[in-house]
């Protein structure tokens, strides 16, 4: 897939998500945290705060520290076309 075309895609995504109105599972906000971060090389640390959520937060990136950012953002679109948008 073309970088621009995985780009636009994973944009898209993003907006859906951000759209969304209905509650969505914790463990999947957390996922697609995570995926978010890295396909925008953002390892800032997480701005929450309670500290719990950013534990949570922080587990999430670690658990995905080892993709790529094209692949946080197939993993991102993925995760989004399943569980979302079904």
């Amino acid at each position: 897939m073309k970088k621009e075309t995985l780009r636009k895609e994973f944009d898209e995504a993003v907006a859906v998500v951000n759209a969304y109105t209905e509650p969505l599972p914790a463990d999947l906000l957390l996922k697609l945290y995570a995926y978010y971060k890295i396909a925008n090389k953002n390892f800032d640390n997480p701005g929450s705060k309670t500290p719990l959520i950013n534990a949570f937060k922080a587990n999430a990136l670690f658990q995905a520290k080892d993709i790529s950012r094209e692949e946080a953002m197939k993993s991102y679109i993925a995760l989004v076309e399943k569980e979302i948008k079904n």
